[in-house]
């Protein structure tokens, strides 16, 4: 909500806003084009929903959306050193990151926790960005350079994200950037411009759809940024929403703080691809990880389905029991409307992880029984369709 008298609590908790958090460049055109709620991500508000997040899920499934993600805080990291320090912070082997190519990675500290996931983009020869979850990443990459001895630069700067996201953003996308958009290659990055304005676009984003992301350099354009984006996408259906749970479900998308915590490492989320041991340069949390392998991962993060009647979203960890006893806890949980079911992810000891493996969950209401399934449910969307340019 965005109203700011404490005593009208008619519609529930409120968000009171002021200027302590940061808005968007955007946010007064969110405003104007029906946003409803926010929340506070990496100290910046960010729409949660114009209405009806399913109508949203729709849209974003069927056609396409756009949605504000300033608040994904772009950490541009440039110097000499900047390559080694990327490295520094990541397991992930970055030796063979051309320039303009992006990368999802995990930041781990030196007991192998994870820090932050990112996706990284690699714009030219010594200089990335780091594209965190919410958390202050950039503090924490502060502080590991200030005892590297590395000559590196860290900074947040003012790039403002836009995600477009569905299956006919390619259409909005090559009506804006041309034969660019449709040649730019998965997880791929280029910088550009439009109509003088400079960006940055990328094949990249938390749809588990089609998509890409448009990074405003210089925030006195977000008003017309924002306008002449759903002006090109009006012939196809366009409209804004914000960051889709149940799609993000859907497709096996973690969010940080709620399927990945400090005390996970990679190997608890399934995400052990990640991690290149034995990559040349070092990291932090090399040896902690090496040992955590050799060892065998003793608990995992996995889907699962919870019987009956759709379930309120989580607003906290629900517990898993077992005889009465808490066995784990569901990250998040939501019901999927195509799939006429409720989904989720539930952090487990390995030894309860087995597909099949029947649950008991106390959710609000009671407990309901529930079981360890496959996911993601429906991949990531990631080709271009053929007949854009025709």
């Amino acid at each position: 909500m965005t109203r700011n008298d404490p005593r009208d609590a008619s519609s529930g908790p409120l968000i009171t806003i002021g200027p302590r958090v940061r808005k968007s460049p955007y946010f007064d055109a969110t405003l104007r084009w029906g946003a409803k709620a926010f929340t506070v991500y990496n100290h910046v508000y960010m729409p949660t929903h114009y209405g009806d997040p399913v109508e949203e899920y729709w849209s974003l499934v069927n056609d396409v959306t756009l949605w504000d993600v300033s608040c994904q805080r772009q950490i541009r990291i440039s110097g000499p050193d900047a390559q080694p320090f990327m490295e520094l912070l990541t397991p992930r082997d970055l030796s063979n990151c051309p320039s303009h190519q992006c990368l999802y990675v995990l930041l781990t500290d030196q007991h192998g926790g994870i820090v932050n996931d990112a996706v990284l983009m690699h714009l030219r020869e010594n200089e990335f960005w780091l594209s965190p979850g919410d958390g202050d990443v950039v503090l924490w990459a502060q502080g590991v350079a200030s005892l590297s001895g590395m000559e590196v630069d860290i900074v947040e700067s003012d790039i403002n994200p836009l995600q477009l996201q569905g299956p006919k953003s390619a259409h909005v996308a090559y009506k804006l950037f041309g034969d660019e958009a449709l040649d730019l290659g998965y997880y791929h990055v280029v910088e550009t411009e439009l109509d003088g304005i400079p960006l940055a676009l990328s094949r990249t984003g938390w749809s588990g759809e089609l998509g890409y992301e448009i990074y405003l350099r210089d925030r006195v354009h977000g008003e017309w940024l924002w306008e002449t984006i759903m002006q090109a996408g009006e012939e196809f259906g366009i409209t804004p929403a914000a960051p889709n749970t149940i799609r993000s479900i859907e497709g096996a998308l973690l969010s940080y703080v709620s399927d990945i915590r400090r005390e996970d490492n990679p190997y608890t989320l399934g995400l052990g691809r990640l991690v290149q041991l034995d990559k040349q340069a070092d990291f932090l949390g090399r040896e902690a990880l090496r040992r955590i392998h050799a060892e065998g991962n003793h608990r995992r993060l996995v889907g699962i389905e919870v019987a009956g009647d759709p379930v309120p979203g989580n607003e906290s960890f629900w517990p898993v029991l077992e005889s009465g006893e808490k066995l784990g806890h569901v990250s998040r949980c939501t019901w999927s409307p195509r799939l006429e079911r409720n989904i989720g992810f539930a952090n487990l000891p390995a030894t309860h992880t087995a597909l099949g493996t029947p649950l008991t969950i106390d959710v609000p209401g009671g407990k309901r029984p529930a079981a360890v399934v496959k996911a993601p449910w429906f991949p990531a969307q990631k080709d271009i369709p053929s007949d854009i340019r025709t």
